[in-house]
């Protein structure tokens, strides 16, 4: 399957980018340093700059959406077909999907556009994760 979404994307098909795709999969809103620890389970001679690498191309092909919460690294998502947002946990860091708040596509209807056509919205929630509030 993930082969097939490559060659969708225009992308070759290598044991990296198909490692990496599955390492998304699998762990939803994970840092670069988490995919690298999840590639080399499989790809125990993977580097660092191939990781690297295979993530931003598979962001540019559009089959990772790359989200940068303030004050943590990005993170990386395979959920890219909507214009969902994120809720972040001030205490530990996790992070977890919010669907879109109202109407389709970008869900927010700025003020002013300054000429822009836009796209997205992104919005991030700030708060405390379930863990986090019990121990508070």
């Amino acid at each position: 399957m993930e082969s097939q979404t490559l060659r969708d994307a225009g992308l070759r098909v290598t044991a990296q980018r198909t490692a990496v795709l599955e390492a998304v999969g699998r762990l939803p809103h994970a840092t670069a340093d988490a995919v690298l620890a999840e590639v080399r389970t499989s790809l125990p001679t993977v580097s660092v700059q191939a990781v690297y690498d295979v993530l931003h191309a598979l962001a540019g092909a559009g089959l990772l959406r790359r989200i940068e919460p303030a004050g943590h690294p990005a993170r990386y998502e395979r959920r890219v077909a909507d214009n969902h947002h994120h809720v972040v946990c001030r205490g530990c860091g996790a992070i977890d999907d919010v669907d879109c708040a109202v109407g389709p596509s970008p869900c927010l209807t700025p003020s002013s556009t300054s000429g822009f056509t836009v796209e997205t919205a992104e919005v991030t929630y700030w708060g405390l994760c379930p863990a986090c509030q019990g121990a508070a």
